[in-house]
């Protein structure tokens, strides 16, 4: 179990830790929030849903309606609540279709991490973007590091770096990648001309 602290708080760290669905989950809802309060979603999903782990089965059966009210349940789960609900679900659904609903076995038994980033980047809701931070992620914290995975995750699985997620294991570190996060917004908005 790999020692995570993306959510900042205890127990959805440990949830993270230990739970490969929740993980992606996470990282799925890893946009347009702060990333404590995205990483700390699925904790607040099982909880809600009376258990201490995520089952994709269950999420991608569950009522759309019901789902959705899950997410919105204050304090919500995200910004947007009702859109992020659908995306789980697609993505559990996803899961369900082609993993058997392992979300581990998404990264487990890859050649390679070309083959792990395309096997991401066919996931729901995640991007190119999304696809080699999540990799980075694998690599640097849950030991999942197949043969050229650093190269596959571009920038992000640079040593050292503190770009992304995959670089936060601790406070000063999250402040490290905020700072690098407001830094290229800076230089995006100086680059626009505004």
């Amino acid at each position: 179990m790999a020692t995570i602290h993306l959510a900042q708080q205890s127990e959805a760290d440990e949830l993270l830790g230990r739970s490969p669905l929740a993980a992606l989950v996470g990282m799925l809802l890893d946009q347009q929030v702060p990333m404590e309060w995205a990483f700390s979603g699925p904790y607040t999903i099982a909880q809600r849903m009376g258990s201490d782990d995520l089952d994709a089965a269950a999420i991608a059966a569950y009522d759309p309606d019901a789902f959705a009210e899950v997410l919105k349940e204050k304090p919500a789960v995200h910004r947007y609540p009702g859109n992020m609900a659908k995306r789980v679900q697609v993505l559990c659904q996803y899961l369900v279709d082609e993993y058997g609903g392992d979300a581990s076995a998404v990264w487990r038994d890859v050649a390679d991490g070309k083959e792990l980033l395309a096997r991401l980047k066919a996931l729901p809701g995640f991007g190119e973007q999304k696809a080699k931070i999540f990799l980075a992620l694998l690599g640097k914290q849950f030991d999942v590091q197949p043969e050229g995975w650093r190269e596959a995750a571009g920038a992000y699985g640079e040593k050292g770096s503190f770009r992304s997620a995959a670089d936060i294991t601790g406070p000063e570190s999250l402040a490290k990648v905020r700072a690098h996060k407001q830094e290229m917004k800076r230089a995006a908005k100086a680059e626009k001309g505004g």
